[in-house]
């Protein structure tokens, strides 16, 4: 479940929840539950259908290894997202046909992956597709109101993902290449591949600065301001560290350092802008970035994001 990338999924569910009204901290509570242990899920659930490539790049993962089969994780994957997608109907039913839709757009990336037009956004579309569930599950059942930082909210958290995926690619090349992977950097080689990333970085960047110029307009207090800029500097920092170093990567072996600095950067971001938009969570947010640094740097394989 790689347990360092729940907090990815956690913070979009979050991210999605603060445009909402929020009426009581039992949905927050219970949408980044969900929220959380919908990535490794997820994650679990395209495994299944990559051992290919992870036998050559990743072979110590369990399925790869043959430490377990294919069909119980499988089944696991299916029954957990099933689980995260009910909490969310739980608090509003039109979750229920997201969550169909999520889970299959996971269900079929591997198809998408094969492509270089395709697997950067087609990913990141499911993960925008749980960032409007905890928008809907905080909302309830009173009719959304989509603010004015509803679709630059969604456009953060597409191009981020995207370059998130992207940038993940840049680590497989070798493996991908040979077992039929054509993703951008197989096909277009780094260099290439690394302008389309700097590409999504900025519509990144950019996208979350209209999100938060529009959430300030309706409440411009200094101290929402602080909040914002308390995730957002350090968060642009990694941003432009990550592009950075993408440009310098030549090796499979150590294309996790970028990579590294872009989940930073997207965490970071969406956190800023939870802050701006719930300033009383700031300090559970911070607490999260913190959790996330600790379980990141246990990781067991230094080169796996």
């Amino acid at each position: 479940m790689r347990p360092y990338l729940l907090f990815v999924s956690a913070i979009t569910g979050v991210a999605g929840v603060a445009m909402s009204p929020t009426p009581s901290a039992f949905p927050l509570l219970a949408i980044f539950i969900a929220s959380f242990f919908a990535y490794g899920f997820g994650q679990a659930l395209t495994d299944c259908f990559q051992t290919d490539t992870d036998a050559i790049s990743a072979p110590y993962r369990p399925l790869a290894s043959g430490a377990v089969s294919r069909t119980p994780i499988l089944f696991m994957s299916v029954i957990g997202l099933t689980i995260c997608a009910a909490v969310y109907a739980l608090f509003n039913l039109w979750n229920v046909f997201l969550g169909l839709l999520a889970t299959t757009g996971l269900a079929t990336y591997t198809t998408f992956k094969r492509r270089w037009w395709g697997g950067p956004w087609y990913n990141a579309w499911i993960v925008v597709t749980l960032c409007v569930m905890g928008f809907l599950a905080g909302t309830g059942n009173t009719p959304p109101h989509f603010g004015h930082g509803f679709v630059p909210m969604l456009g953060t958290v597409f191009f981020g993902y995207a370059n998130f995926v992207l940038a993940g690619y840049f680590k497989d090349i070798s493996a991908d290449r040979a077992t039929g992977y054509f993703t951008l950097p197989v096909v277009f080689g780094r260099k290439a591949a690394t302008y389309v990333s700097d590409a999504l970085a900025a519509a990144f960047l950019a996208a979350g600065v209209w999100t938060a110029s529009v959430s300030l307009d309706s409440s411009p207090q200094p101290l929402v301001l602080i909040a914002g800029l308390l995730f957002g500097i350090p968060g642009f920092v990694h941003v432009v560290s990550a592009q950075a170093q993408l440009h310098r990567n030549n090796d499979d072996a150590t294309a996790y350092s970028p990579i590294l600095h872009v989940v930073h950067g997207y965490i970071l971001v969406l956190s800023g802008l939870a802050a701006i938009l719930r300033p009383d969570w700031t300090i559970l947010l911070i607490v999260h970035y913190a959790a996330f640094t600790i379980v990141l740097a246990r990781r067991p394989e230094v080169t796996q994001i």
